[in-house]
């Protein structure tokens, strides 16, 4: 039975990847569904699918995870500090899914990995979360409300003398475009967050000793991570498409072809792992606010940013809490 504390450390990881799917299918589709351009089903079967194929092109960001965040111990300890984390990140995930709260499951998971390191005396590599994760938290929501309302703003000369009616119904066709891309983003970052987890349980539990991402492990992560999407997350989608403002086709357009275009250069070019619902959420408010910085309903966006802002310490806290319990009973 040696292989039995691997396989549940990485049953642990396909868990938070699967609350992850359907945590933050809400990313990729809310908009989409909110304007009407695609049914919730149909929204649904796309993003899964794009999520998987987006899963094969997040190896950097794997990386990060795997390599970049923490050291930790090899043997039991490891894959028990490895286990703390996820469950601090699963519980987070849950909780701010129960209050329809789209807070990050990227940094829910970092900050599990960097709260049971801290709980196990294990390093964590702070200059690395601070050049990969901490000044990308910041910079990728700022980047996202300017591109929206500039996106937003170019669309809206670009077609000031068109007929109103058949620019909304061009845009609920290109909104099934960007939204795919909004969902292969998710894959790219997330799936391949998940994976990166399961290369460093399999690391310190002396069951690999690669440079890479097994093949096996990306396509499992890809494939679990499309099944919690297709789950779906409707709480969050409620927020995200609907309180936050109202949205017409082209502000989806806007927003997605925003938020995809961060998250693509993140990923691909450094490796960063950036929550797609800051990213999304940003892009939202900067293109509402192109109509009048009053049509974003910026009560529920502070809710918003007070749950980003929580999302460290307290899925830490929670993964710190788990790694105790789970070291007095191993």
């Amino acid at each position: 039975m040696e292989w039995l504390p691997i396989a549940i450390v990485i049953a642990l990881a396909m868990g938070f990847n699967y609350t992850n799917g359907f945590h933050d299918s809400a990313n990729a589709i809310a908009t989409s569904v909110s304007t009407r351009a695609l049914t919730p089903r149909v929204a649904l079967v796309m993003a899964a699918v794009a999520n998987l194929l987006g899963a094969f092109f997040g190896k950097k960001v794997a990386d990060t995870v795997g390599k970049g965040i923490i050291a930790a111990p090899h043997g039991t300890a490891g894959l028990v500090l490895v286990s703390a984390a996820l469950l601090g990140a699963i519980g987070w995930n849950l909780l701010t899914w129960w209050y329809g709260l789209p807070s990050s499951s990227s940094h829910a998971l970092i900050g599990g990995l960097g709260g049971a390191a801290l709980a196990a005396g294990a390093t964590v590599k702070w200059a690395g979360i601070w050049s990969k994760v901490v000044i990308p938290m910041v910079v990728s929501p700022i980047l996202a409300i300017i591109g929206g309302y500039i996106v937003m703003t170019a669309i809206l000369w670009l077609f000031r003398r068109a007929h109103p009616g058949r620019v909304t119904r061009g845009f609920r066709y290109a909104q099934t475009i960007s939204a795919a891309a909004m969902a292969f983003g998710h894959g790219l970052q997330d799936a391949a967050k998940s994976a990166g987890v399961v290369v460093l349980a399999l690391t310190v539990g002396g069951y690999y000793a690669g440079s890479g991402v097994p093949l096996w492990v990306l396509l499992m992560s890809a494939v679990v991570i499309s099944l919690g999407t297709y789950a779906g997350g409707w709480r969050i989608m409620r927020t995200l498409g609907r309180r936050i403002i109202h949205l017409d086709p082209p502000q989806g357009f806007a927003a997605e072809t925003t938020a995809a275009a961060i998250l693509y250069i993140a990923g691909l070019a450094y490796g960063a792992p950036i929550s797609t619902t800051h990213t999304i959420s940003s892009a939202i408010m900067g293109v509402g606010s192109t109509k009048r910085l009053s049509a974003v309903r910026w009560g529920v966006a502070g809710n918003i940013v007070g749950a980003w802002i929580l999302t460290f310490p307290g899925a830490g806290l929670v993964a710190a809490v788990c790694f105790w319990v789970l070291h007095v009973a191993f």
